[in-house]
C-alpha cells in the first residue's frame, strides 16, 4: 500500500508518495522536486506547462511591439435614403457600419501565459478567461498542470494509485464566504480531467505537522508529546495551525490563514527600490498649444503591469512608450531612469527582474547585505537586511496578529506551545524568524520549507486522515 500527496501551490508545486517507512519526493522539472505552476497556451491552443511555459511565453514577447487593435461590439444601420412613396417596388436605402469598442485586443499575441491560477480557484466572479477567441473555464486552465503532476507520479510509483490528498489552504484567496466549497469543487473536476478520479482534501498546514511529526518519531530525541504551531508561509498564503500531538497521533485544536505571501513580498520590493529607478516621481515637461507644461510623471498607469511580470509586455505599445521617449529626448539625469524603464518593457525583462529580487530576498536571509543586481538594465542596488525589514513592518504586524488569532481559537497562549514548527519559503525570511523567537524562544525550528506539505499529504494518504473543522 502506498500514499500519494499533491501540493498545487500558487508559485510551484509538488508530489510525494509514502511506503508506510519512508517519503519519496516526484521529480517534476527533470531533476528538480518543485515545478512553476504555470501553463502557456499557444495560437494552436497546444499547452506547455513549468518551466517551459514560462521561458516560452518570455521569449516570444521579448522585443515584441504591442499594438491593441478595436473589437467589434456591434453593428449600427442608418437610412441614408427613402423608400420613393410613388414606387411600391423601391427600397430604402440603409448603410450598416461597425461599432469599435475600446482598444483592447492584442491581435499578435502569440501565446498565453497563465500564474497564480490557485487566486482564481474561489473567485465566483471568475467563470471564464478568453484565450484567443475561445473562452476557457478555470477548470480547463488548471487541468493541464495536474495532469502532468499525475504522469510525473506515475511514472516513479512501483504500483498503480487510486486516490491522492490533494492540499489546500486554510482560505482560498477572495471575499466570497463559499470561496473554499467552490475551489474544492473546482480542483474536484480539473483532477477528474487529469485522471485523478478519488482525491482527499487537506489542510497544508496540517500535513506540514503531519511531516514533522513523522520525521521526528525517526530521531533519537525526538518530542514524544506536546502542543505544536505550525506556521506555513508560501508564495501565496500564510496558513497556520495548532495541535496537541502523541508520536505521530495529533488533534487539531485550531487553523487559521491569510492572503499574504512571498509573491506580496516581491512586488514590495519592486516598489521601493526599482520604481524610483524607473522615472517615478519625475517631472514629465511638454509643450501643448504654446503652453509649458509641467508635471508629475503619470507612473500610475504602469504600476500594476510591472508588479505582474506575466503582463508588463502590454506596456510595449505605443499609448505607453510615447510618453518615456519624450521624457528620454529632454535629457538629464531622469532620462537615464526612463531609458531603463524602455529597455524593461520593449525587452520584457520583468521576469528576470523578479527571479533577481527573489535571489537577493534569500540571500538575505542569511547575510545582512547584498546587492540586488540586475544586469538587463544595468543595475546594483546595495540591499541591506534593515532596509528589508523597514519594508515589511506592516506585514510583520498581520504575522503577529494571525498568530494571536491562532492561539486564542486554540484557547492557548504563547506559553503553552511546545514547538513551533517554520515552513514554506517566506519563513526563512530573517524577520520572520526571529518575530517568533522574541515570541517563542528556543522553540522555533524549521521543516523542509518547499516539500513538507507534499511530504505531509502523502502520508496522511497512506493513513487515510481526513479533516473536519
Amino acid at each position: 500500500m502506498i500514499g500519494v500527496g499533491i501540493d498545487f501551490g500558487t508559485s510551484n508545486s509538488a508530489a510525494a508518495w509514502y511506503d508506510g517507512k519512508q517519503a519519496h519526493l516526484v521529480h517534476l522539472e527533470d531533476d528538480d522536486d518543485i515545478m512553476p505552476t504555470a501553463v502557456h497556451l499557444d495560437r494552436e491552443l497546444i499547452t506547455t506547462t513549468g518551466n517551459e511555459a514560462i521561458t516560452q511565453y518570455i521569449e516570444e514577447n521579448r522585443d515584441r511591439i504591442v499594438e491593441l487593435t478595436s473589437e467589434i461590439i456591434a453593428k449600427s444601420a442608418m437610412v441614408t435614403a427613402d423608400a420613393a412613396v410613388d414606387n411600391p417596388n423601391s427600397e430604402a436605402e440603409i448603410t450598416t457600419t461597425n461599432v469599435y469598442g475600446q482598444p483592447w485586443v492584442d491581435r499578435g499575441m502569440p501565446g498565453r501565459l497563465f500564474r497564480g491560477i490557485k487566486r482564481l480557484l474561489g473567485n465566483p466572479s471568475i467563470k471564464r478567461l478568453l484565450v484567443f477567441d475561445y473562452p476557457f473555464r478555470v477548470v480547463a486552465l488548471t487541468t493541464p498542470i495536474l495532469l502532468r503532476i499525475r504522469e510525473s507520479i506515475e511514472n516513479v510509483l512501483p504500483q498503480e494509485f487510486e486516490n491522492v490528498h490533494f492540499g489546500h489552504p486554510v482560505f482560498f484567496e477572495g471575499n466570497d464566504r463559499h470561496r473554499n466549497e467552490l475551489a474544492f469543487s473546482r480542483l474536484e473536476e480539473a483532477c477528474g480531467h487529469a485522471g485523478i478520479n478519488q482525491l482527499t482534501f487537506y489542510p497544508e498546514p496540517v500535513a506540514a505537522t503531519l511531516s514533522f511529526l513523522h520525521d521526528e518519531q525517526r530521531g533519537k530525541d525526538s518530542l514524544k508529546r506536546g502542543r505544536a504551531l505550525t506556521l506555513d508561509f508560501g508564495g501565496g498564503t500564510l496558513d497556520l495551525t495548532v495541535v496537541d500531538f502523541l508520536g505521530v497521533d495529533f488533534k487539531v485544536l485550531s487553523t487559521a490563514g491569510i492572503s499574504l505571501g512571498g509573491d506580496h513580498i516581491d512586488q514590495l520590493i519592486f516598489r521601493e527600490l526599482l520604481f524610483p529607478l524607473l522615472g517615478k516621481g519625475e517631472i514629465w515637461s511638454r509643450v501643448s498649444d504654446g503652453r509649458l507644461i509641467e508635471t508629475e510623471f503619470p507612473f500610475e498607469e504602469y504600476e500594476d503591469k510591472l508588479l505582474n511580470w506575466a503582463v508588463t509586455y502590454i506596456l510595449n505599445q505605443n499609448e505607453y512608450r510615447a510618453r518615456i521617449a519624450d521624457c528620454i529626448s529632454k535629457g538629464g539625469a531622469a532620462a537615464v531612469k526612463f531609458e531603463r524603464l524602455d529597455d524593461l518593457i520593449s525587452h520584457n525583462y520583468s521576469y528576470p527582474v523578479f527571479q533577481a529580487i527573489k535571489d537577493a530576498k534569500a540571500r538575505l536571509s542569511t547575510i545582512s547585505e547584498t546587492i540586488l543586481d540586475i544586469p538587463e538594465l544595468d543595475l546594483s542596488i546595495p540591499f541591506t537586511r534593515s532596509q528589508f525589514e523597514s519594508m515589511m513592518q506592516g506585514m510583520l504586524k498581520q504575522i503577529d496578529h494571525i498568530v494571536s488569532q491562532v492561539l486564542d481559537d486554540a484557547g492557548c497562549s504563547s506559553a503553552d506551545i511546545d514547538v513551533v514548527i517554520r515552513t514554506g519559503g517566506s519563513s526563512q525570511i530573517a524577520a520572520v524568524k526571529r518575530q517568533l523567537e522574541d515570541r517563542f524562544p528556543g522553540r522555533v525550528t524549521e521543516h523542509d520549507p518547499f516539500t513538507s506539505v507534499a511530504v505531509g499529504l502523502a502520508i496522511a494518504n497512506y493513513h487515510k486522515y481526513e479533516f473536519v473543522q
